[in-house]
């Protein structure tokens, strides 16, 4: 009787708590579902601690906030600097509040520092030019050196970060501003040949030591030859033979062809009125206004201009006078 009466109980309880239970959840379905009627999640979002909106997508819109970062929204545009990011914070409101995605990203963005990306194309480290991108830049120089620009030794580049976009300009605008046409300066007859002899014995002292052009055997001193005065001496050897410069100084003189029988030949300046002559050479190694070391490779023997067979016509001249280059060599 006893256990009957227990089961009885326990049966009533079960049904009293599982009518509870089922109330409880009709109520809270009721009360989520009016709640959903009226609410809804959003974001709430503050700059610098002032609120400035409502977002329903945080990830939508700051990641067009980090686009914006990195390429901006003008050409050239490297980076945007930004110095607060938007926060965000999830909560419920009535649904009648209104989104203003667009309102946050442009009060986000106006706080923001453009830097532009360009090339400065420079000569002898002097900015002259600018142009959009790399490519451009080294099709310039490119373009200059291949029209033998006068200043195609001087060229550099140098990639630009600036809050300031300059005026940039086409490959062809920038070739054509930048070309120097190479000027040839005409040299004095008398620096090109010498105006006098020295046919005295005196020797004349040049204040410099010299060094042997190349290795080889005279051919034709100095002095009288053919009814005419032989200015230099020559010295025979082998075609391509390396000459170099008797002494330090500067190039004041090149010449490809004849020019006045000498053939492809150089003049050296070493001071003091000193010139040296490398005459009807094969190949010229340096250009004229270079700078070249005693010693230094300057060109090859040959046969050009009023030759006859390969060898170095060598002369020396002081002030315009040509001396006998045996009184200092070979």
């Amino acid at each position: 009787m006893f256990k009957i009466s227990s089961l009885k109980n326990a049966i009533i309880h079960i049904r009293k708590c599982t009518k509870f239970i089922i109330t409880i959840a009709l109520s809270a379905f009721l009360i989520i579902g009016v709640f959903t009627l009226c609410y809804k999640p959003i974001y709430s979002v503050t700059l610098n601690g002032e609120m400035i909106g409502y977002s329903e997508n945080k990830s939508k819109l700051q990641e067009r906030i980090n686009k914006y970062i990195e390429e901006g929204n003008g050409q050239n545009v490297a980076f945007v600097d930004i110095e607060e990011l938007p926060q965000y914070k999830l909560c419920l409101l009535k649904k009648n509040i209104t989104p203003n995605d667009e309102e946050i990203f442009e009060k986000v963005i106006s706080g923001g520092t453009q830097y532009y990306k360009y090339y400065a194309i420079t000569v002898d480290n002097t900015e002259k030019a600018y142009v959009a991108n790399f490519s451009e830049a080294e099709e310039v120089i490119n373009k200059l050196k291949e029209k033998n620009s006068n200043n195609k030794d001087k060229l550099g580049v140098i990639e630009k970060y600036e809050t300031n976009l300059v005026e940039l300009a086409t490959v062809e605008k920038s070739v054509t501003d930048l070309y120097e046409k190479k000027v040839v300066k005409k040299v004095a007859s008398s620096t090109i040949g010498a105006t006098g002899v020295n046919t005295s014995n005196k020797v004349v002292n040049l204040g410099i030591s010299l060094v042997r052009p190349v290795s080889g055997v005279l051919t034709s001193r100095f002095g009288a030859r053919w009814g005419r005065s032989h200015k230099g001496i020559d010295i025979g050897a082998p075609k391509g033979t390396t000459i170099v410069a008797a002494a330090s100084g500067t190039v004041t003189y090149a010449h490809y062809g004849y020019g006045g029988g000498y053939g492809n030949h150089l003049i050296i300046s070493h001071g003091n009125g000193v010139q040296t002559l490398y005459g009807h050479c094969t190949s010229l190694l340096v250009s004229q206004g270079a700078y070249v070391s005693q010693g230094q490779a300057i060109a090859t023997v040959g046969n050009t201009g009023n030759s006859q067979g390969n060898h170095l016509h060598l002369e020396i001249r002081v002030n315009g006078v040509a001396q006998n280059p045996q009184n200092y060599l070979y």
